[in-house]
């Protein structure tokens, strides 16, 4: 049974930082692409950023480049999501996915296969 759980959100003040963690079980976590996607209340899950199975290369969504970090440690079937310089928009449940065995990356949710339950993450102004 494939688990992905998400941890680290909480409340921070705008242009703080937090780092979120996705541990995932019951797959081969190192041949899985992964992708980060936000939920703010009233508005669709949108894409965040996507890590390529092997962390080989990184996607983001213009909305935070250059502020967002992805990696993943495979080791420890562990990815992680560096958030830094938040603003409040960045307020939503952050959710973790996993889409199909080496796989390209995608932006698109429908093409995850896997799915967390979410972290809120509240940035104050």
């Amino acid at each position: 049974q494939v688990q992905l759980v998400e941890s680290g959100g909480g409340l921070v003040q705008a242009g703080g930082s937090l780092r979120l963690s996705c541990a995932a079980s019951g797959l081969t976590f190192g041949t899985y692409p992964m992708g980060w996607f936000r939920q703010a209340p009233g508005s669709e899950r949108e894409f965040v950023g996507n890590i390529s199975w092997n962390g080989g290369s990184t996607n983001y969504a213009d909305s935070v480049k250059g502020r967002f970090t992805i990696s993943r440690d495979n080791a420890k079937n562990t990815m992680y999501l560096q958030m830094n310089s938040l603003k409040p928009e960045d307020t939503a449940v952050y959710y973790c996915a996993a889409k199909g065995p080496f796989s390209r990356t995608s932006y698109r949710s429908e093409n995850y296969s896997y799915w967390g339950q979410g972290t809120q993450v509240t940035v104050s102004s």
